[in-house]
């Protein structure tokens, strides 16, 4: 009768079925973790679309009074070659920023390819339009929750109707 219940026969560990509970559970805690993140993730994507946009619009007033950075005088912005109303990583404000940083993704449309149509796209950059005095400008990006944030020669803000601006004199 000792034979039966020695330690050899008995066996130590988990069965199939305890394991398949245990990766179940995991795995349900983890998506339930994954779906609360989208909203944070969303809101980091629009506080760096906010900080790089006022990051371009600070190197922008430095490069006002530097006629070396805005190749005319000390009292002009820099061109920004905005004809497609995309900038591009590849501009650059003088030596205040070597690039112009691209939008975070995550598929919202953040720039307009005709700025007086109004129509927009997901491509990547951030927006601008420039003046035609060179004294002016506006740059902008719709942010995930669908509002538009703007930084101009006059500060930084969102738009009241979350509209795009179709020229410089619609930044706020």
């Amino acid at each position: 009768m000792t034979h039966i219940f020695s330690s050899k026969s008995k066996q130590k560990g988990f069965t199939l079925i305890e394991l398949l509970v245990v990766i179940a559970v995991i795995g349900m805690l983890a998506s339930i973790v994954l779906v609360s993140l989208g909203p944070a993730r969303a809101k980091a994507r629009d506080a760096k679309r906010v900080a790089d946009i006022r990051q371009i619009s600070l190197a922008m007033e430095m490069c006002f009074s530097d006629s070396t950075c805005n190749g005319v005088n000390d009292s002009s912005y820099k061109i920004l070659g905005v004809t497609t109303g995309r900038l591009t990583a590849s501009q650059i404000i003088g030596t205040y920023m070597g690039t112009i940083p691209i939008d975070p993704g995550g598929g919202t449309a953040t720039c307009t390819t005709a700025p007086a149509a109004g129509s927009e796209t997901s491509g990547g950059e951030y927006c601008a339009i420039t003046g035609a005095t060179v004294a002016e400008y506006c740059i902008y990006a719709r942010l995930s929750d669908g509002r538009v944030f703007t930084a101009s020669e006059t500060g930084a803000g969102y738009m009241p109707t979350n509209i795009i601006p179709t020229t410089v004199f619609a930044c706020p």
